[in-house]
């Protein structure tokens, strides 16, 4: 069994001091994080790529398939220009392509496209074996509210700055401050 699918992690998340909710107490595994679902290890990519948003933001870095996957995947560690192509190629995406932050319903059908992809890569499995159930439930278990019903596309999204994200920004606190790390 593929070590990512073993421990939960479909990311393959590296254990840090970062305590992550869903974590399994009794490791066995030194590098990575191990956990008591798959929807967990979901749940804490979800986590990351929504630090990785207001990361972006605050440096003026654009948020893309290309600047996700060379935080995620460095090429110090990784042959990051292969995993991107290969990212590329699952999910039909470019690699400039600007993504919309994870409480924008277009952003999280394309993110959750982008994890299943990523999910492939880091596990070396087949599309069809991804668990696309545990990542709308990581979703869901990150950030409290449920995983959108219908695929939008762009021409249902204005960006940004749409009446749906007015609403939710009144509701949630979409603060860095409230979601760093776990």
């Amino acid at each position: 069994m593929k070590r990512g699918i073993r421990n939960n992690n479909p990311l393959n998340i590296r254990r840090t001091q970062t305590v992550w909710k869903g974590m399994k107490k009794e490791v066995t595994d030194k590098e990575f994080v191990e956990f008591n679902s798959m929807a967990y290890g979901y749940r804490a990519a979800w986590r990351i790529l929504f630090t990785y948003f207001y990361r972006f933001l605050s440096l003026k870095t654009p948020f893309t398939v290309s600047t996700i996957i060379d935080r995620w995947a460095p090429p110090t560690e990784n042959p990051t220009k292969a995993y991107i192509d290969r990212v590329l190629q699952l999910t039909g995406m470019g690699g400039n392509e600007r993504l919309y932050p994870p409480y924008n319903e277009l952003g999280v059908w394309k993110l959750s496209s982008l994890l299943a992809a990523m999910t492939v890569v880091e596990c070396g499995i087949e599309p069809k074996e991804v668990d696309t159930e545990a990542i709308k439930k990581g979703y869901t278990l990150a950030f409290d509210r449920p995983f959108p019903t219908e695929e939008m596309d762009e021409e249902d999204n204005n960006g940004p700055q749409d009446e749906t994200n007015v609403i939710w920004d009144e509701y949630w606190d979409w603060s860095p401050q409230a979601y760093n790390g776990d």
